[in-house]
């Protein structure tokens, strides 16, 4: 039986005046690759940040990795891979030193891989972040967090900031990935076309998502996956 990797209980979420999430039942198991498909404001990144403790939820449960996301160990962290919606990276350093920062909190880290994705995606490492491009800035974003190898990696609108050509290439490279390393991913988007090309069953969310605002749950890729949405 699959670990859960991620399970969230009657989760409730005001958000500026009204519930993101009403009674929400969530869960990821390990791998499985899920996405969420919604328009903005749908409660996707929402979601998103209370299952990673980055939001206080206002009632229900959230447990990653079997932990309190708010407290989470060193070795459940290590499990772990973000990308933020909007890049939180160090815009003052050079991709070379900032990763070189990130790499210290890390028991592994692929130096290998890093040095060939930066390559790959033609990102400058000797200029400051801040005068990067939003695409260069966001795939130095999807380096910093596979470049630990993590089990569970989550993605909130990872690719839009990139062109279409390059929505393609992540997004192949994001299926492959799961496949060949069994890693867990959750990502979320607006764009249907990124969901069909790594999903095969788009059903509409239950267990609470307000489905009126547009949130949907993307299913496994896999062709013998099973349906984590609780």
């Amino acid at each position: 039986m699959n670990e859960t990797i991620l399970k969230m209980d009657g989760v409730f979420k005001h958000v500026q005046g009204k519930y993101a999430l009403q009674g929400l039942d969530f869960m990821v198991a390990s791998g499985q690759v899920l996405g969420l498909l919604g328009r903005n404001g749908a409660g996707k990144t929402t979601l998103i940040e209370s299952a990673l403790g980055l939001r206080n939820i206002d009632l229900g449960n959230v447990a990653l990795f079997g932990e309190s996301p708010a407290s989470l160990s060193d070795a459940a962290r290590n499990r772990l891979g973000y990308v933020p919606q909007q890049t939180d990276l160090f815009e003052w350093m050079t991709a070379t030193q900032m990763l070189a920062f990130f790499k210290a909190f890390y028991a592994r880290w692929d130096d290998a891989k890093v040095i060939a994705l930066l390559d790959r995606w033609c990102i400058p490492t000797n200029v400051r972040i801040g005068k990067l491009s939003g695409g260069e800035k966001q795939r130095l974003a999807i380096i910093r967090a596979i470049a630990h190898d993590p089990e569970f990696l989550i993605l909130d609108e990872p690719v839009s900031s990139l062109d279409p050509a390059g929505r393609r290439e992540f997004l192949h490279e994001l299926v492959d990935r799961a496949i060949a390393r069994e890693t867990t991913i959750l990502f979320s988007t607006h764009i249907l076309s990124d969901i069909e090309r790594v999903a095969n069953d788009i059903d509409r969310a239950g267990g609470g998502c307000e489905t009126d605002r547009g949130m949907a749950a993307i299913h496994d890729v896999r062709p013998d996956g099973e349906p984590g949405f609780g």
